[in-house]
């Protein structure tokens, strides 16, 4: 199995302004971490730092018990053993999905490349499109081809920009659930940089968040979902809801407000009870999907929650509402 790939208090400047700063990432052998956060966060260029396109000005880059990366000394992309997935695909036009495959294997005796080509083709489900060229190919056929080459030659890591940003939403989860199922079965570390907060959640094992250069987190999925580390954390995965400390009903205080912060929950943490004393109205509701958004106010409060069909009520209807645990979290005061 696969070393880990990280980075240890990394630091790239541009024109003296940090734009990854001091970063610590670690990214496990077998799993999918998720590098999250808004445009200008610093994900395409901790990226490029990892694979090698660009010179580290403080810290580290580690693959197992290889050095790759320190102030002043840079191991060029191509020595790296990490594979790279890019949005475009980058495929060569001129070359079938096969030989893009096999492009990878040139060190390798020509038959024995093909077959490895053909078996990654297979295990990604595009043997009947083994002959075809990039441009008969569909978006999603062109990806599998581009995790199949960079998957062939066995490297030791891989790295993945936006890698299903680009793809028709009918076909993005099954195309993204063949081509992480893949990832995960070779047992090296992936990073897969993304803006989608749902696409983390869903696919991700790990997701570390930026912003401004900053590392606010890393963890597990549900860990990073349900207890954030900051408030900026906690919306870089979705809308949250903040009540002051000095707002929260009476009937929530004890619970959640034992030491007087104030508390943040996720939409989906606010549960319909008729028999909770916290009692608000439904200004407003509308379709999300499979649940319902309603905004309910009262007792100085607007909160938004999401809720199933069967349990939303009607605009103007006064219902009981209770929190889940499981989805509130404090925050502190300097964050608000």
């Amino acid at each position: 199995m696969s070393g880990k790939l990280e980075a240890l208090g990394v630091t790239r400047r541009y024109d003296g302004r940090a734009v990854v700063d001091n970063v610590t990432l670690p990214a496990e052998p077998g799993e999918i971490t998720a590098l999250l956060g808004g445009s200008g966060a610093g994900k395409s260029t901790l990226l490029r730092l990892l694979a090698g396109f660009e010179a580290v000005d403080g810290g580290e880059i580690r693959l197992g018990a290889r050095s790759l990366s320190v102030p002043g000394r840079t191991v060029a992309p191509e020595h790296r053993r990490i594979g790279l997935i890019f949005q475009d695909f980058a495929l060569f036009p001129h070359l079938t999905a096969e030989r893009n495959v096999a492009f990878g294997l040139k060190h390798l005796p020509r038959e024995e490349a093909q077959a490895g080509a053909r078996r990654w083709l297979a295990l990604l489900g595009l043997t009947a499109r083994a002959g075809a060229y990039p441009h008969e190919l569909s978006g999603g056929e062109q990806q599998r081809v581009a995790i199949a080459r960079a998957l062939a030659p066995r490297p030791d890591a891989i790295l993945m920009d936006e890698p299903f940003s680009g793809l028709d939403p009918a076909l993005s989860d099954s195309v993204r659930d063949t081509a992480l199922a893949a990832i995960r079965e070779s047992g090296i570390p992936a990073l897969m940089v993304t803006h989608d907060p749902a696409e983390a959640l869903a696919h991700a094992d790990r997701i570390a968040i930026l912003q401004s250069g900053r590392l606010l987190q890393c963890a597990s999925a549900e860990e990073v979902y349900r207890r954030p580390l900051s408030l900026a954390a906690a919306r870089a995965l979705g809308s949250v809801n903040v009540i002051r400390h000095e707002s929260l009903p009476a009937a929530w205080r004890e619970t959640f407000n034992p030491g007087g912060e104030s508390i943040g929950f996720r939409p989906e943490g606010i549960l319909i009870d008729p028999g909770s004393p916290v009692v608000l109205t439904v200004t407003q509701r509308r379709l999300a999907g499979p649940l319902v958004r309603l905004t309910l106010e009262g007792q100085g409060l607007t909160l938004v929650a999401l809720v199933p069909h069967s349990l939303a009520p009607a605009p103007g209807v006064k219902t009981g509402v209770r929190l889940d645990p499981a989805l509130t979290f404090t925050i502190a005061s300097g964050e608000i």
